[in-house]
């Protein structure tokens, strides 16, 4: 497999890796803008833009965006995060450079149509509503809301219904104008791919925007707040969320952190899982996770449970968060080190992921890091280093919580820190 890269004089990145043996590929332009990049004013109009862009050309409707990728059996699609947008599709080999057409046509010329906007507003604010009719969604906004209080990263990517409400074709041209810059994207390609290929008729198709420079003040650094946010409601369920602040992607501490989250509840054999629901029976689903951002990163633990069961699961989460700062074990850890690599090499056979993973590094370090390198810095964590983030976990960590449902008789977020370090 090949990994070659290229940067157009505007700026504009792209970086492809051929996958010998595949009849399909993967192409999309990942766009260094997401809900953190907006001003308070803008809340949710990242994720609005990102609706829009499907919704109509100059030379295309939004029936022939769809058909032009669906016709040939392909799959269009797009996501927004705090950091990234992202615009994608899956097609043949032979499928590429339309893919890449309708890609560049979506991002280059959305006509922004007054009467698009109004439907569409429709459409986000039937999003904003089912997410907020679920509970295990909901509970994760709340949660990033409680550890990052009155900053860009602690607000919804979907935004609050008045702002949505209001948003015209004017605002989303001015989003577009402070963000959508050749600097700010990075074309990422693999599977049936030809570079040379995809580099000319990348040049074509964005060789002449012009450059844009976003302030140094535009990302305010990420200050973890913490706390506690409980609300209750009749529901079947209390929806129990966790947070602890954890590194950031660049710090070499993130793979420390992933292992640790593995090992407490990444499969069916971690400790939360055994524990809480395996020989306690307090719950069906419970998992841990570490996520990280530019600046900073979380570890979240997650569990629902009975409004009678939720004082005890929370306080056996806690148990085990401090039993594992004691006995952390190499059997353990060695687990979680086979359950990452395996994970990322079993993943990486898809041309999607692929695709994924070279924007994401591309974006994150200016290059591609070799898989083994990748795979060397997973090994290199050692159980005394997964100990010690335990420690810290359990100690020193800025911690959040968020609760959602019948929620009286669960402790305080006070009173598990002090069951840690009792």
């Amino acid at each position: 497999m090949t990994i070659q890269t290229h940067t157009l004089p505007n700026g504009f990145q792209i970086v492809t890796e051929h996958m010998p043996g595949l009849q399909s590929a993967s192409v999309g332009i990942w766009v260094d803008v997401g809900g953190r990049h907006e001003r308070l004013d803008q809340n949710g109009i990242a994720h609005f833009l990102e609706h829009m862009a499907f919704k109509g050309t100059p030379t295309r409707t939004a029936l022939q965006i769809a058909e032009a990728i669906e016709d040939v059996g392909g799959f269009l699609n797009a996501y927004t995060s705090r950091e990234n947008t992202a615009y994608y599709a899956r097609v043949l080999e032979e499928d590429v450079p339309l893919a890449l057409d309708v890609i560049g046509d979506i991002l280059m010329e959305p006509l922004f149509d007054a009467a698009d906007i109004d439907i569409e507003r429709g459409v986000i604010l039937q999003e904003i509503g089912m997410t907020n009719d679920t509970p295990d969604d909901i509970v994760f906004d709340w949660l990033q809301e409680v550890a990052y209080p009155d900053q860009a990263l602690g607000r919804s990517i979907l935004g609050p219904t008045e702002r949505v409400s209001s948003f015209q074709a004017e605002d989303l041209r001015g989003f577009v104008a402070e963000h959508y810059g050749p600097g700010q994207m990075v074309l990422a390609a693999a599977g049936a791919v030809d570079h040379d290929a995809i580099c000319k008729q990348a040049e074509a198709m964005f060789g002449g925007m012009s450059p844009i420079v976003r302030p140094a003040t535009l990302i305010e650094p990420a200050v973890f707040g913490g706390g506690e946010l409980r609300r209750n409601k009749d529901l079947e369920q209390v929806h129990f969320a966790l947070a602890f602040e954890g590194p950031n992607y660049l710090d070499p501490a993130i793979y420390t952190a992933q292992i640790y989250a593995s090992v407490m509840g990444g499969g069916v054999s971690s400790r939360l899982f055994q524990e809480v629901r395996e020989k306690r029976g307090l719950c069906y689903s419970i998992f841990a996770q570490a996520g990280a951002y530019e600046d900073t990163g979380l570890t979240t633990i997650y569990a629902g449970t009975s409004a009678e069961e939720i004082a005890e699961l929370a306080n056996v989460t806690m148990d085990e968060m401090k039993r594992a700062a004691d006995d952390m074990s190499e059997v353990e850890v060695a687990r979680a080190r086979a359950q990452m690599k395996a994970g990322l090499l079993m993943g990486l056979e898809s041309p999607s992921n692929r695709a994924e993973r070279l924007a994401r590094l591309w974006s994150m370090w200016g290059r591609i890091p070799p898989l083994h390198e990748t795979i060397a810095n997973v090994d290199a964590v050692t159980t005394a280093d997964v100990k010690a983030f335990a420690e810290h976990m359990a100690g020193a960590a800025g911690s959040a919580m968020a609760l959602y449902g019948p929620a009286e008789a669960a402790p305080s977020l006070d009173d598990l820190k002090a069951r840690l370090v009792a």
